[in-house]
């Protein structure tokens, strides 16, 4: 997993991204699409058509990093929307990377009061 720094922001690119793509095609993605710079330190989120592939894009300072990730069951949970952007947490950026549904995470016991 990659340590995002702080006060970098984390944005899923919604719709359906051409995966074939790489450094040069995502960047120009973010700058299109998004409206972004893709050597800001930001973090950005791609899917592919099927769902089960996701390619994440960042600069680190030094030079520009490419991560995919395949599940091997299931898909990766996806905004609704067509185009544009959304924000996720770290928090939520792990769950989308481990499969679990970020949107609306369950928790498997509720919190009791100690007394």
């Amino acid at each position: 997993m990659i340590t995002v720094p702080a006060g970098a922001h984390i944005w899923i690119a919604a719709g359906v991204t051409d995966l074939r793509r790489g450094f040069t095609g995502l960047s120009a993605a973010v700058q299109t699409k998004l409206e972004q710079d893709p050597f800001c330190g930001h973090v950005f989120v791609f899917r592919g058509r099927r769902g089960d592939l996701i390619k994440v894009l960042w600069w680190d300072g030094d030079g520009l990093c490419l991560f995919a990730k395949r599940l091997e069951r299931g898909r990766f949970v996806w905004p609704k929307a067509e185009s544009g952007k959304v924000a996720l947490t770290r928090a939520q950026l792990s769950m989308l990377l481990e499969g679990i549904d970020w949107r609306s995470p369950v928790r498997t016991a509720t919190p009791e009061m100690a007394v």
